[in-house]
């Protein structure tokens, strides 16, 4: 599972495809509807918040806005609730750069068009709900810092 903190702009058809996919399961996670997942260090920022399903049903909105930007169609009844008042989740810029870092090794391989469209960017933007902060890769992280 990987709720990506780019911007999922930057997600090619198949990652935006599996954020969607994987968020929902998330969600599912959140509100107890599963077995499997429900320890996975990718939950721990939204399960932080005062509101952790509202926060991911805003995630989905954001993944949900940039599909429909493409002409996908994700079917916005899946998100099943949205926050009162958004949180904006702190999102350390060593975490930013290693997921940047994982998604180009991933875009290389799979949409090399699109690995070579983002090239130049050095410091991606973050998903809509994620506000930028100096630090380092979070300690819920999996992936090698290296990656």
């Amino acid at each position: 599972m990987r709720i990506w903190s780019v911007h999922p702009r930057y997600l090619d058809r198949q990652g935006l495809t599996a954020c969607w996919r994987e968020t929902l399961l998330a969600q599912a996670v959140l509100e107890g509807a599963t077995r499997g997942y429900t320890n996975h260090p990718q939950l721990e920022r939204f399960r932080e918040l005062p509101d952790p399903l509202g926060a991911i049903g805003d995630y989905l909105a954001g993944v949900a806005a940039e599909a429909g930007e493409r002409g996908y169609r994700f079917d916005g009844s899946k998100v099943h609730r949205r926050s009162a008042a958004p949180v904006a989740i702190e999102v350390a810029t060593g975490q930013l750069a290693l997921e940047w870092r994982h998604l180009m090794t991933k875009l290389e391989v799979r949409s090399p068009e699109l690995a070579l469209r983002w090239a130049g960017v050095g410091a991606p933007e973050p998903h809509p709900l994620f506000a930028v902060v100096e630090g380092p890769v979070a300690s819920w992280e999996r992936a090698r810092p290296d990656a």
